[in-house]
This record gives structure tokens, sequence and C-alpha cells, in this order.
């Protein structure tokens, strides 16, 4: 649905890093804004 690779899936369940290019397919996929899938937490 996504067009996202399986390795970006996989870091995604690690917690990894992944490009914003992929935030944005997710969220076109899910027709979703991007505060809506992610959050930035303090180290």
């Amino acid at each position: 649905m996504t067009g996202i690779s399986t390795a970006s899936v996989a870091k995604l369940g690690k917690g990894d890093n992944i490009t914003t290019d992929i935030l944005v397919k997710i969220c076109e996929a899910l027709n979703c804004d991007i505060t809506e899938i992610m959050e930035l937490v303090d180290e």
C-alpha cells in the first residue's frame, strides 16, 4: 500500500531512524498528518 521496502518496515519495528520520505509515504497511504504517526521524545 505504501510502496516502502521491507527493510524500512524492519527499521520501524526496531525503532531505528528512517527518512522523512518514508514517513510521508505512510501518511499518504493512511491519509493522515505526520503528527498522527510520530512524536519527538527527549533522550
